[in-house]
């Protein structure tokens, strides 16, 4: 039996990465506006890419004093934030350095790994969604939020 391929198209995983920011908003602060997000994330709609890089950036914010200030309200486990992490981001090898630059050398591993993999790039930071223009004609479209698919 021959399957419909707007069906198909429109069952796909879709590759998400996901700055820093965003992995804060939704395991640590746990932000409303994120829920949709976690929901896609828990439900296997989209597939989140990351780095070892990523993780390891992460790992450091959680430490940070102002970061530490506010996760003694949401999540004060560490390791509980990086399980998630583990359990749902997607490791992949670092991305080749893409033919644009982003201002902020901390956030072009984002924009790197997002070209290199077709994915829909989530982030909060100006630098990044400054680009979005730039980086959309390269098939990436650069979010804040996760859209409603």
């Amino acid at each position: 039996m021959c399957s419909d391929p707007d069906s198909v198209e429109a069952n796909k995983v879709r590759p998400v990465v996901l700055d820093t920011n965003i992995v804060l908003d939704v395991f640590v602060f746990k932000d409303p506006a994120t829920q949709p997000l976690k929901q896609a994330l828990d439900s296997n709609r989209i597939q989140w890419l990351a780095t070892q890089a990523m993780r390891d950036e992460l790992e450091r914010v959680l430490s940070y004093p102002k970061i530490l200030a506010r996760r003694a309200v949401t999540e004060p486990d560490t390791e509980k934030v990086l399980q998630q992490f583990d359990a749902q981001a997607h490791l992949v090898g670092v991305a080749p350095k893409a033919g644009v630059s982003c201002s902020d050398p901390d956030d072009q591993k984002f924009i790197d790994l997002a070209l290199a993999h077709k994915a829909l790039l989530l982030s909060k930071d100006r630098a990044v969604l400054g680009m979005a223009r730039r980086l959309l004609v390269r098939d990436v479209l650069v979010r804040a939020l996760l859209p409603a698919w």
